[in-house]
């Protein structure tokens, strides 16, 4: 089988194609034939070196893929061969097979592509999370999603749209707003060129309820200002790469909360509500509810491209590698 390696930290194109043996079945694992993996900015972090993270080279990046099950192991239970599967590996997703624990494995929700699949657990899960289980929105309150036309801030768009939520959504340029419109943002700002913070509380009618925020750096203070007392300021990442360092007067003032956001830590330590929370996801893109829009497909071997085009923003929406 093929996998994509990094050898070496530093630039996404240091990666490599390389070739090693298909993988033997595993009491109690599951052995998936991999049709897409997702690529998330994360990963671009992790070649580098910058994430929390760090594995030493030489390791296979990717953390989520969606393939079709080859074989099952003797002891794992709830999949057989020819199942249609999101699989979590965390690592070595970059391959063109996976094996993992059955509990590292979810059923696809059928009206997704691979593509969209290989996208959909971790993006839409933290935004669920986020907006659900720590910011409590409530219907006709208006959510400010920094960086929302990245897949993480488009999924955010598609679940508070679906709570009853009013969206503004900032972005960089007109065609990552056009993005953002599609997906069922209501207002938007270029914040490359408008004042986030005025513009933000002038379409909010004088401040907004949420931040979704996954970017940081120099965004958050301006959106921190533009929300309305009571608000909540939800802490995703830092993809803008710096991590801001707000005013703690502001918090007063605005008597609001700045919420951490873990979906992935509260997950693993909670599996059951965990899984609730995705099968209200996969109902719901069954039921025509939510929306995940296709990824920018790039070939398995191009890896290092894809994740130079999410470092220099020129991705919209999500980014998957296509193994056919």
């Amino acid at each position: 089988m093929r996998v994509i390696t990094c050898t070496k930290l530093g630039a996404p194109e240091n990666l490599v194609v390389e070739s090693r043996p298909d993988l033997a079945p595993l009491a109690e694992h599951v052995l998936v034939d991999v049709k897409a993996c997702g690529v998330y900015f994360v990963d671009t972090l992790m070649v580098q070196g910058l994430y929390q993270i760090r594995p030493d080279p030489p390791f296979v990046p990717g953390g989520e893929v969606a393939g079709v099950v080859r074989s099952v192991g003797e002891g794992a239970e709830g999949f057989a061969p020819g199942d249609a599967v999101i699989a979590t590996p965390g690592l070595n997703g970059f391959a063109e097979q996976v094996l993992l624990p059955a509990s590292r494995l979810i059923p696809m929700p059928r009206k997704l592509s691979f593509p969209q699949a290989a996208g959909f657990y971790q993006a839409y899960c933290t935004a669920q999370f986020a907006l659900k289980n720590r910011a409590e929105l409530k219907k006709g309150e208006t959510v400010l999603v920094l960086g929302a036309a990245g897949g993480v801030g488009l999924a955010a768009i598609d679940v508070a749209r679906d709570m009853g939520a009013r969206v503004i959504a900032a972005a960089s340029s007109p065609e990552k707003l056009e993005a953002c419109r599609r997906q069922g943002a209501d207002e938007v700002i270029l914040y490359s060129e408008e004042d986030l913070k005025l513009r933000a509380k002038e379409l909010s009618g004088g401040g907004v309820d949420v931040v979704y925020d996954p970017v940081g750096g120099d965004f958050s203070e301006p959106a921190l200002r533009a929300m309305a007392p009571g608000g909540r300021h939800l802490v995703i990442g830092f993809a803008g790469g710096e991590i801001p360092r707000v005013r703690w007067n502001l918090i007063l003032l605005k008597q609001c909360q700045v919420v951490g956001v873990d979906w992935g830590g509260w997950g693993s330590r909670n599996r059951e509500a965990n899984a609730a929370l995705f099968q209200d996801l996969a109902d719901r893109v069954e039921s025509g509810r939510l929306t995940p829009v296709p990824p920018t497909v790039y070939p398995f071997e191009d890896a290092g491209q894809a994740l130079r085009d999410l470092m220099d923003r020129r991705v919209v929406g999500k980014a998957a590698l296509s193994l056919g």
